[in-house]
């Protein structure tokens, strides 16, 4: 089964992994989400994200880098 919406941490934690040289404060919503959907184990309908689940993505993977 693959990484849903809901997953915030697990998301952040392959996003980690991914970009360990990024700066999460840096990224633009756009660049957040097409990363989030271009993760090998993600498998969610891209049409039910929002705002609130990019910005809680953010500030998790802001949280994790501290």
């Amino acid at each position: 089964m693959g990484l849903k919406w809901i997953d915030i941490q697990e998301i952040v934690t392959e996003l980690d992994e991914k970009y360990p040289e990024v700066d999460p404060l840096r990224l633009n919503f756009k660049q957040l989400y097409d990363w989030i959907l271009a993760l090998e184990n993600f498998d969610d309908d891209p049409s039910r994200c929002g705002e609130r689940i990019l910005e809680a993505v953010q500030q998790a993977w802001i949280d994790e880098k501290n």
